[in-house]
């Protein structure tokens, strides 16, 4: 893309540091590198375009590291290769600089592919949302408790984003105003064809410092204004367990909201002045959950109080331009507001609500639903709440979902009083991952291996990757496959040790669980699960057993009390089995501290299997479960998310699939009894006695007693064991022996994986967007590559 690129990062490097490549630190070096790449792109890249466009609102964007991915998609990742090489350094010397962790898991990570993808394949889709001064917090574990620190994200410097200080926009609250700061970081198609734009909203004071009030010695007061709009873009996530921390989320929902869509408003005019008839043929607007759904009141009332539109109008706009995704079946997750809060975080917003739902009931009348009970389960401000989601389906014109079965529990179950009433608005978008970031890069060595047998084309279209299949059969090919996962698991091996000063053996069998931590991911289950084979093997009951380092990654959410106990429980298992020379030979467990992107790119490519264990009818999608399959190993997993796509694509044969299904579990839910297997059930006995028998030490927190109780007595808030471990326990440990049986036939085991990667190229998010844009933003192919 340009040949001058090599020669402007020496420019740079002499021109900011006075120094050579070799002398240069590594964060010199980055800076120098991702300027020089900055440079090529010109000027020629921002929100402006002639075409339709889509802003993607998302509270998260998981973009991890941003310098390899945007060298690979500019074509200047070569030279950038060749100038490491000529200068004796490795191309990996980037690793140390932070991820931008501006996301909490699938949701953030989601949007980052989205956005890749969007560029890749020709559509104007630019990103909206929060620039958090800290990420998702560091992990670091501490006499296996999880620790957390703040991430400072942007202390090495922020060389990708571009402050445009002179596009900031007044946000008001009840008792505050704030500026909006735009920064923009440029998305680069593959190719370097299409360069959109995520565009992140920092909070600044009106005010930055109020020079009479630090005259007068009140030097608190004097900085109160910044402190107060600082707090705003601080965190991802804030803590809510108290009003001022819900206050604080609603504030940053509404503030990334509002500033998207003045922002949007201000430029349509641009084009068409006072004229909006042709806003919705001119934006798209996706909904990222229901963290932005704020925005549609928003409009609304910026449509009215600023361009003087009557309601019925900017409500039939709103209609044409919001879609919305939804990405949980779990009621909590749907976000709802009390309306006492919502009125003293943004009152001249409220009143908006009121009209909409006032539409609604309007609106359930003509469909025949007259009386309060029939409306009921429908209404936007029920009793004092507001229901976010309620609000998103009623005005978007698409809701979707993100897997066959999550979209199918939305229509039959978890919203079907609203499919009943909108069935044309509900359609299915199964998630995808870009192959860029999770094959290209993160796997150079199989992604070699895959140009040399079937070409390159795959790079923008993953379906090519069928065409391994013709090789499925030769062992040379599966041998070469094979030798390339050792390659990846000496890697990660060598990782491990330099970050947890762990030494791994990567002739072991890699047993990988990384995600977020949460009771419906069932990282206990795994765990039960190594205890009751770290038994196994003590008594004699497992006999053949092939070595297996059974590796997790996972944060837990700060107040998340129960997650946080399993997390020292699994610490608990890893440190009892290092200290057991019985077993070290055959068994080990690990658990990374600080999971995030850039640790994904080394896990991913080093797993033989890929655990994806969450309660069927819980897990939306997933999304790791497709990077492990694009990378070759085999899923062990329920029949939830996307683990049923999978199987789809790869076969059953392929996989191992254990554990109740939805259909199953609607039909115990009611009389499932957790303490009936327990009692019956010695090895079920054993594993969740450890909780509270001694064998493990939570000092004194009262951690794993809770968890005990959790599962047979229950709490306040859920049946006993509501998440079903006890349920599959026993086919999930058949299953992990029958997967571990399996492995000792080395050709049949690695044909397996390699029929999974053959198979994953639905899973690109290429294919994701292009379903978007067809269906739902009304893009038609209109200049997609």
């Amino acid at each position: 893309m340009d040949n001058n690129f090599k020669a402007n990062v020496i420019a740079i490097l002499d021109l900011d540091y006075g120094k050579t490549i070799k002398d240069a630190s590594t964060v010199e070096l980055y800076n120098a590198v991702s300027k020089a790449a900055m440079k090529t792109l010109g000027k020629d890249w921002g929100l402006e375009a002639n075409n339709k466009k889509v802003c993607y609102l998302s509270a998260e964007f998981l973009i991890g590291r941003l310098i390899y991915s945007n060298l690979l998609n500019m074509g200047l990742f070569h030279q950038f290769t060749e100038l490491m090489s000529e200068n004796n350094l490795d191309i990996r010397v980037f690793e140390d600089i932070e991820d931008a962790a501006l996301g909490n898991g699938g949701l953030g990570r989601l949007a980052a592919c989205f956005l890749d993808s969007g560029a890749t394949v020709g559509v104007t889709l630019n990103g909206y949302g929060i620039r958090y001064k800290y990420g998702i917090f560091k992990q670091y574990f501490d006499n296996g408790f999880q620790m957390e620190e703040a991430d400072n994200w942007t202390k090495f410097g922020d060389p990708w984003s571009v402050r445009k200080e002179d596009e900031r926009i007044q946000i008001n609250f009840k008792n505050q105003s704030v500026y909006a700061v735009p920064y923009d970081t440029p998305v680069i198609g593959y190719g370097g064809k299409t360069v959109n734009t995520l565009r992140l909203w920092q909070a600044e004071p009106l005010e930055v410092f109020d020079f009479e009030l630090f005259n007068n010695q009140q030097y608190d007061k004097a900085v109160k204004a910044r402190n107060e709009a600082e707090a705003i873009t601080s965190v991802l996530y804030p803590n809510d367990s108290l009003d001022s921390g819900k206050k604080l989320r609603l504030k940053q929902q509404y503030f990334f909201s509002s500033a998207s869509l003045q922002d949007v408003v201000k430029k349509y005019k641009e084009k068409y002045g006072n004229d909006f008839n042709h806003f919705s043929s001119e934006y798209a607007i996706q909904l990222n959950d229901t963290h932005p759904v704020v925005a549609i009141p928003e409009l609304i009332r910026l449509f009215m109080e600023q361009e003087g539109m009557t309601f019925a109008k900017a409500l039939r706009i709103a209609k044409e331009t919001f879609a919305y995704t939804n990405h949980t079946v779990m009621a909590e997750a749907l976000e709802k507001w009390s309306v006492p809060l919502f009125k003293a975080v943004i009152p001249n917003v409220y009143k908006y609500v009121v009209m909409i739902n006032k539409a609604l009931v309007k609106e359930l009348k003509s469909f025949g639903k007259e009386t309060n009970q029939d409306q009921k389960q429908y209404l936007i401000i029920d009793g004092n709440l507001i229901h976010m989601a309620r609000l998103a389906i009623f005005v978007g014109h698409s809701t979707n979902g993100v897997a066959k079965l999550h979209t199918e529990i939305l229509k039959n179950d978890a919203l079907n009083e609203w499919y009943q009433l909108y069935p044309e608005r509900f359609n299915n978008k199964t998630n995808g991952i870009t192959q860029r970031r999770w094959l290209a890069l993160a796997n150079m060595e199989l992604a070699g291996f895959i140009t040399d047998k079937v070409g390159n084309s795959w790079t923008t279209d993953l379906d090519k990757l069928k065409d391994l299949e013709k090789y499925k059969d030769d062992k040379n090919v599966i041998k070469q496959f094979g030798d390339i996962k050792r390659i990846k698991k000496r890697q990660l091996a060598d990782y491990i040790l330099k970050q947890e000063g762990i030494t791994v053996n990567p002739d072991f069998i890699f047993d990988i669980q990384v995600k977020r931590l949460h009771e419906y991911k069932r990282q206990l289950l795994n765990a039960f699960s190594i205890l009751d084979i770290y038994y196994g093997l003590k008594d004699g009951r497992i006999k053949e057993f092939n070595p297996t380092v059974f590796i997790f990654g996972a944060k837990a959410a700060p107040g998340y009390f129960r997650a946080k106990g399993i997390i020292k429980y699994i610490n608990e298992i890893a440190k009892m089995i290092d200290s057991d020379k019985d077993v070290k030979d055959k068994m080990q467990v690990v658990f990374v501290s600080n999971y995030n992107v850039s640790y994904a790119e080394k896990l991913t490519p080093a797993a033989d299997i890929s655990e994806q264990i969450s309660t069927a009818g819980t897990e939306a999608s997933g999304t790791g479960n497709m990077k492990f399959m694009l990378n070759g190993a085999v899923t062990l997993g329920t029949f939830d998310g996307a683990n049923v796509e999978i199987v789809e694509q790869a076969g059953e044969e392929n996989n191992y699939i254990f554990g109740a299904r939805v259909e199953d579990i609607e039909k115990i839910s009611k009389t499932y009894n957790p303490r009936k297997l327990y009692e019956s059930n010695p090895r079920i006995r054993k594993v969740v006695d450890t909780l509270v028998d001694g064998t493990f030490d939570d000092n004194g927190t009262g951690m794993f007693e809770e968890l005990y109780n959790a599962i047979l007595e229950g709490a306040s808030w859920h049946q006993p064991d509501h998440y079903y471990l006890l349920e599959d326990f026993i086919p999930y440990c058949e299953a992990k022996l029958q997967v571990n049986h399996d492995y000792s036939d080395t050709n049949s085991f690695r044909r397996k994986c390699f029929i999974n990667t053959a198979n994953a190229g639905k899973f690109s998010s290429d294919r994701t967007i292009r379903d978007y844009a067809k269906e739902i933003w009304g893009l038609m192919g209109a200049n997609m590559y």
